[in-house]
């Protein structure tokens, strides 16, 4: 799996060193609203989990799921929610979690969906942000790093449902995936 990564991105000691400074930030900017932290599945679960242990605040955590990559290295366009939230999020200061914002396609149909539901406020937070391939008008308040436009895997990211639990962020050899 190891010898299948071109190029390290973001060592582990990087990750966490960026994710302690988000949550800090996120936890003086949330301080006394209780925000509902609300996971996008499967690719945030492990930058959930460091980002919520980050933050010095009372949170609430929810999890949703999309489809809209298959075994694909770009979006297809057509997002299918797999796993609704189980929580009222009405009123709620409400923070979206995702792993990367690409296209922002995904993100730009789940603010709407979750924008219906009437919370308070609501902001995203993603830890990778790749501009270059931006097809939608959405904007990340919380962002980990910018990355160049390059297939990345670890930390949560996969592809084709491998490599997300490689402990860093690395970019995928494009022989593994052409």
């Amino acid at each position: 799996m190891q010898n299948d990564v071109g190029k390290v991105l973001y060592t582990v000691e990087e990750l966490q060193s960026r994710i302690q400074a988000l949550g800090a930030e996120m936890a003086a900017d949330y301080k006394d609203k209780n925000p509902m932290m609300i996971a996008v599945l499967k690719g945030s679960f492990v930058f959930m989990a460091d980002l919520v242990r980050a933050m010095d605040i009372h949170c609430q955590i929810e999890f949703l799921a999309v489809s809209s990559y298959g075994n694909q290295t770009t979006n297809t366009g057509a997002v299918r929610l797999t796993k609704d939230l189980t929580c009222d999020i009405a009123d709620r200061h409400v923070i979206v979690v995702e792993d990367i914002l690409d296209s922002g396609l995904t993100l730009n149909y789940l603010m709407g969906y979750l924008k219906n539901r009437q919370p308070a406020s609501m902001e995203i937070c993603t830890l990778l942000d790749k501009p270059d391939r931006r097809q939608a008008n959405v904007y990340a308040k919380y962002k980990g790093f910018t990355v160049p436009n390059a297939f990345v895997v670890g930390y949560g990211l996969d592809y084709a449902e491998q490599y997300r639990n490689l402990p860093y962020i690395g970019v995928l050899k494009p022989e593994i995936y052409e």
